[in-house]
């Protein structure tokens, strides 16, 4: 059998629509000629092929295999003009840059004030939404054309265009530092996770103090402001402070719903916003807040003018699954979640070319969650395993590190614990060797270590000992992040009361209710 490889070619193909295909039809058959076209019939091979194979590209006699590198560049490349040109593809950001193109064109052919006739208004619109990067670029090319004098502008033009370029420069240099920092921060966090000690903590607060630029936030654009407040979320989110995490997200998300057409012009920003909004909120148990803000995030999403396209669908896929799940284990209600998990499942399939498999895995956790929440963990031990057997996996060490303890506590509770000390040792040495041996999990595997040796008449007063260790861990600034991945209180207290743990929590939720 021939192996299945992946080419990037063959991927946009199949990532193309009915639609989309039938226009890259009408594009390419423009000119008769184009009808017989080799690059034509090495589309419609592919467009019907299963899987990527040379072997049956050059057997169908579309192309000598030294043609075949130079055929397929040169498809790809329609495809994307085809694309591009595409209304479905339209948005405000690529017409400016269309009317950009149409000016350099015109300065080309020396027609300088049909092209500054243009640049003036793509100028404008740019400003108008934020879009500074090109704005600039326009502004520059407008120099150009008026250093060489023949235009005969107003007096004073050359002083406006330098104070717009100085303006546009600076606010694009500060925009950039903010976003550097940001980007620093994310990876560091998808890395390593939350600071494990105040040293780390000292360091990453050092960091971003240091590299922090001096602004006014009052004279700060959208755009600017957009960075400024996602830079902040990535740093309180490093050192655990879910208050201030909560209140950055929260202006962010306000930022768009303050600025509607922000909304459909930056699309991804809108859903990244609420899914890291939705997610703190749940870290700070705001459960009404929750539903109100996911409630309305699903009405504008769903809006006829709102964008779509590939990459949103997976970014809404994301939000929603992670947003739903965390909603079920705010409120307890594991079996609802249950029902949503078959949809997941096929929409990683069917979006596994634009998810990572960061995004994947931490899925699999809140999945492996849903099932230990309602006592299935046959299957909650299956998808905490694809994990901990993810070698691939360079990201979110804690991540690893936390499906590591829930799988032994899995183990425990559907009684495959003959080797269970064996298990716990190996764990004790992976969390030492990943430093993430912090006192909730060395007190955690400590107990399941030693519980065989416990007699059946005293499991419930040594469940009350953990229970009243962790109590106090909880309030630690180190510790707390244990918690976030799973509710061991709640598990150690439905042990207690011999009571399904789904149950605890729902009580837990509706007390906070009141």
């Amino acid at each position: 059998m021939p192996k299945q490889i992946s080419d990037n070619l063959f991927v946009l193909i199949k990532s193309l629509s009915q639609s989309e295909k039938r226009h890259f039809k009408l594009y390419v058959n423009r000119l008769l000629i184009n009808s017989e076209a080799k690059f034509l019939q090495l589309f419609d091979f592919l467009d019907k092929a299963k899987i990527y194979n040379e072997v049956d590209i050059l057997n169908a006699k579309i192309v000598t295999k030294q043609q075949l590198s130079n055929l397929k560049a040169h498809l790809y490349k329609q495809i994307l003009v085809s694309l591009r040109m595409n209304p479905v593809n339209q948005n405000t950001r690529i017409n400016i840059r269309e009317q950009l193109d149409f000016a350099t064109i015109l300065y080309h052919k020396g027609l300088y004030k049909q092209s500054l006739s243009i640049l003036d208004k793509a100028k404008q619109i740019a400003i108008d939404h934020e879009e500074k990067n090109i704005a600039y670029e326009i502004v520059e090319l407008e120099k150009v054309i008026e250093s060489q004098y023949i235009t005969r502008s107003e007096v004073g033009r050359a002083t406006i265009l330098a104070q717009e370029s100085k303006e546009l420069s600076k606010n694009n240099v500060l925009a950039s530092k903010l976003s550097n920092i940001s980007l620093q921060l994310y990876a560091y966090m998808l890395k390593n996770g939350y600071a494990k000690n105040e040293l780390e903590r000292e360091r990453i607060t050092a960091y971003f103090k240091n590299n922090l630029p001096s602004l006014d936030q009052k004279k700060l654009g959208f755009r600017e402001k957009l960075w400024f407040y996602k830079a902040n979320l990535w740093y309180n989110f490093l050192i655990q402070d879910f208050v201030a995490c909560f209140k950055f997200s929260k202006k962010w998300v306000d930022l768009f719903y303050t600025n509607p057409k922000m909304i459909f012009l930056n699309p991804v920003w809108f859903i990244k916003g609420n899914s890291y909004f939705l997610e703190c909120l749940y870290f700070v148990k705001h459960q009404q807040q929750f539903e109100v803000y996911f409630k309305r995030f699903k009405e504008i999403i769903t809006q006829s003018e709102f964008p779509k396209n590939d990459n949103l669908v997976s970014l809404q896929f994301l939000c929603n699954a992670n947003a739903t799940i965390n909603f079920c284990f705010l409120t307890g209600n594991f079996n609802e979640g249950i029902y949503l998990i078959n949809n997941i499942l096929i929409n990683i399939k069917k979006n596994e070319n634009r998810i990572d498999q960061h995004h994947v895995m931490v899925l699999y956790y809140k999945i492996g969650c849903l099932y230990f929440g309602v006592d299935d963990y046959k299957n909650c031990i299956f998808y905490l395993k694809k994990i901990i057997e993810n070698t691939k996996l360079s990201m979110r060490e804690d991540l690893m590190c936390f499906a590591r303890v829930l799988s032994l506590i899995a183990h425990y509770d559907a009684g495959l614990d003959n080797d269970l000390d064996n298990q716990a040792k190996s764990t004790f040495s992976f969390l030492l060797k990943m430093n993430e041996l912090h006192e909730v999990q060395r007190e955690m595997l400590l107990f399941l270590r030693n519980i065989e040796n416990f007699y059946p008449l005293e499991l419930k007063s040594e469940f009350k000992k953990l229970h009243s260790k962790l109590i106090v861990l909880e309030k630690k600034p180190f510790e707390n992040r244990a918690f976030l991945y799973l509710d061991v209180i709640s598990w150690l207290e439905s042990k207690i009361e011999n009571r399904p743990i789904g149950e605890i929590i729902r009580e837990k939720y509706k007390k906070n209710l009141r």
